[in-house]
């Protein structure tokens, strides 16, 4: 599954879009750098029911924005990323699923 695809899932999941939920989290303080990845993804649990898989795709976006490797963009692998640039304001408005 690639890493949008990760991101995709969440909002189908939760019914918000992974801005919104970047944005919740910020407001709870856990972008800052001494906030543990489990505590993050204890309150994903919670009250999302997200599991690890989605809940680390989530964590990465939270703790080191949009912006992810080269390493799967453009290969034809199942972790394959159309771009290095994730979008994060809803599956429905992405202009790579057009």
């Amino acid at each position: 599954m690639s890493f949008q695809a990760y991101l995709d899932k969440i909002e189908e999941k939760t019914g918000k879009t992974p801005r919104e939920l970047v944005d919740e989290a910020t407001s709870r303080g856990y972008g800052a750098v001494d906030v543990k990845t489990g505590t993050i993804l204890d309150w994903l649990k919670a009250d999302y029911e997200l599991g690890r898989g989605h809940g680390m795709a989530l964590v990465h976006v939270i703790k080191n924005g949009a912006q992810i490797s080269d390493k799967h963009v453009g290969t034809d692998g199942a972790h394959s990323d159309p771009s290095n640039l994730l979008w994060l304001d809803g599956k429905a408005t992405n202009p790579l699923n057009a």
